[in-house]
């Protein structure tokens, strides 16, 4: 099994995210799946530091401010901080399996 590295911003929740957060909510509350269109605009549990923007991906959609990087004895992922989204907050580097 492999190991991948990924690198996630966040922005602040805006009222579109609230709207669905509360939807989300509703349902896990009353026991039932949210409807497909708020599962698809979360893609996995909605996270509270806010709207999820991939910065590296293993397909070719990664924003330019992160590119891969590597030397003889490791690789990751170099993130050049000028080119960062405006009004991401925070960054998560995760690995997954």
């Amino acid at each position: 099994m492999g190991m991948s590295t990924n690198v996630i911003g966040f922005r602040p929740p805006d009222d579109q995210w609230k709207k669905m957060k509360a939807i989300w909510d509703s349902c896990k509350e009353a026991g039932i799946d949210p409807p497909e269109e708020v599962e698809d605009f979360f893609e996995s549990d909605p996270d509270e530091k806010g709207i999820e923007i991939k910065l590296s991906a293993l397909s070719d959609d990664s924003h330019e401010c992160c590119t891969e990087w590597s030397n003889a004895n490791a690789e990751g992922y170099e993130v050049e901080v000028s080119k960062i989204p405006k009004n991401i907050t925070h960054i998560r580097f995760y690995n997954s399996w």
